[in-house]
């Protein structure tokens, strides 16, 4: 899998859990364990995406990203 497929996948993942919290979030009722899980989750995908591009910046010397 190259970078820009893995970054791609990451991103993908991170839609599919904000749209999870979206869903909780306008239940009756949600769960706030399962929310703080999900956001918490979210985070981790966005700090692994952006050390991943940080990491291609540098590598190639400019300041574009991989967005």
């Amino acid at each position: 899998m190259s970078l820009l497929e893995h970054v791609g996948s990451l991103r993908v993942k991170k839609s599919q859990i904000e749209d999870m919290i979206d869903q909780e979030q306008h239940r009756p009722l949600p769960d706030q364990t399962i929310l703080t899980r999900l956001k918490r989750e979210k985070l981790k995908i966005k700090e692994q995406i952006n050390k991943i591009d940080v990491r291609t910046s540098s590598m190639n010397g400019s300041s574009q990203t991989l967005q």
